[in-house]
C-alpha cells in the first residue's frame, strides 16, 4: 500500500475523524482515508474541510439508509452534508461488507474501491450530485477519474471511458 500523497500530514485546514464500527481486518488505514478526502477537498482548488468518514457493519447500514433514504438495505456509501462554506463540512459512512462485495463483484482491489467512494461521497459533499441528470453526472464522473489519476489509482469506470 505505497499510493502517492499517502503519509503526507493533513493540512489544518482539512480536518478528518475517522471511525470504524466494525472489524478493521481488511479495512483501509486511517492515513490512506484522510489522504483521500485532502486530495478530494483540493479538485476545484484548495478547500477547507471538516469530515468524518465512518466505517459499519451491515446493520447499522441498512439501519441509516432506511432512515434517511427510506431504502431497507444497506448501500455502500451515504453522504451527510452540512456546510458547504465557509468549509466543506459532513459526515461520509461506508458500509463494510457492502463494500467489500462489489469490490470483488467488480474485480477490483478492496483499497482502490474504499478509495473511490470516498472521493464520490466528498464530491456529494460538495454539492455534487449525480442524480440530477446527465451532464452532473458525467461531470462527477471525470472529477472521479481525475482525483483517482492524482492519487495512483485505476479509471473506476473503465467500460465507460
Amino acid at each position: 500500500m505505497a499510493r502517492k500523497n499517502v503519509g503526507k500530514k493533513a493540512r489544518k485546514d482539512k480536518w478528518c475523524g475517522v471511525q470504524y464500527a466494525c472489524k478493521r481486518g481488511k479495512l483501509p488505514d486511517k492515513a490512506y482515508i484522510r489522504a483521500w478526502v485532502a486530495v478530494a477537498l483540493e479538485v476545484n482548488g484548495r478547500r477547507a474541510g471538516q469530515i468524518t468518514v465512518r466505517i459499519v457493519k451491515a446493520g447499522e447500514g441498512r439501519q441509516l439508509n432506511r432512515r434517511y433514504r427510506g431504502k431497507p438495505y444497506a448501500t455502500n456509501v451515504l453522504s451527510f452534508p452540512y456546510a458547504l462554506e465557509p468549509r466543506v463540512s459532513g459526515d461520509l459512512v461506508l458500509c463494510a461488507p457492502v463494500v467489500a462485495r462489489e469490490a470483488a463483484a467488480q474485480g477490483k482491489s478492496l483499497e482502490a474501491h474504499y478509495a473511490h467512494l470516498i472521493v464520490h461521497g466528498l464530491l456529494h459533499l460538495q454539492g455534487y450530485d449525480h442524480e440530477l441528470g446527465a451532464a452532473q453526472a458525467a461531470e462527477m464522473e471525470n472529477l472521479e477519474r481525475r482525483i483517482l489519476a492524482i492519487l495512483a489509482y485505476p479509471d473506476p469506470y473503465p467500460s465507460e471511458g
